[in-house]
């Protein structure tokens, strides 16, 4: 995956990426970002379904047996919100997730988080509040608006509308804390199955404003993969970043970073 991100954005159209700080291959993905000075990296705060920087003695509230995050991301969002011991153990750990960051010496163009935990309101705020403190000026709002997924073609039911509505909560907690964030966001409905010909579908009704989208390309697959992705196809992800007719199709619109909005004052 890091491979990937590193040819994606010397031969293809990526301007940014996410960094596991606790993930198995970061101390690789931090030393390629420092040959990359256009690549803009952000932290991927993870609470769900992976890898904490604590440990169990620190956060006995959060970990399974194994140390990690569970894949129980209702019953974690109820914790989250009904017990104070277990905020407080995830304040901690979203301390010390940005912490992590703030170590590798890159700076830190924004922030999002795995499988968009921070839409939880609980999580968001202690995101953004933390997140400030270690120079947070952006964050993701994983805003996917059903009129424009209806337009490529994707039938939008209930979830999905449901979702944007809510995706305002979070976007209201970082506009009153100073930080920028996307208009929208692309790569929900389609998570990891965003092919060339989704990109150049959507390349045709891409909205105005801001727009983030995102993929988990891969240039190969292994065991690890297939078992946290079985149904993602990171390998064709990563040929749609490098397709030689992607920057035609977006022909009229720039290529950026979260990094380069907030430099730019937009609002």
């Amino acid at each position: 995956m890091n491979e990937a991100v590193e040819q994606a954005h010397r031969h293809g159209v990526l301007t940014a990426a996410s960094l596991m700080v606790a993930g198995p291959a970061a101390a690789d993905a931090v030393r390629r970002a420092r040959t990359l000075p256009g690549l803009r990296v952000g932290l991927h705060l993870v609470l769900v379904d992976g890898p904490a920087v604590l440990g169990p003695a620190q956060i006995p509230g959060l970990l399974d047996a194994e140390g990690r995050f569970g894949a129980d991301q209702l019953r974690r969002g109820f914790a989250y919100f009904f017990r104070p011991a277990i905020r407080a153990q995830l304040a901690r750990e979203i301390a010390a997730q940005f912490a992590a960051y703030a170590a590798t010496g890159l700076a830190l163009d924004h922030a999002d988080a795995h499988k968009h935990m921070h839409l939880h309101p609980v999580v968001g705020r202690l995101m953004i509040d933390i997140g400030r403190r270690f120079g947070l000026c952006a964050l993701r709002v994983p805003a996917e608006p059903p009129a424009v997924l209806a337009a490529c073609g994707t039938t939008v039911g209930l979830g999905a509308r449901a979702l944007h509505r809510w995706s305002g909560v979070l976007r209201r907690q970082a506009v009153r804390a100073g930080l920028f964030c996307n208009d929208h966001a692309f790569g929900i409905a389609w998570s990891g199955q965003m092919t060339t010909e989704r990109l150049h579908r959507l390349a045709r009704h891409l909205p105005a404003g801001v727009s983030e989208i995102y993929s988990h390309p891969a240039i190969a697959q292994d065991a690890l993969l297939r078992r946290l992705m079985p149904d993602y196809a990171p390998e064709a992800e990563y040929a749609a970043l490098c397709d030689p007719g992607l920057r035609a199709a977006f022909a009229g619109v720039r290529l950026t970073s979260y990094g380069d909005c907030v430099a730019d004052g937009l609002a």
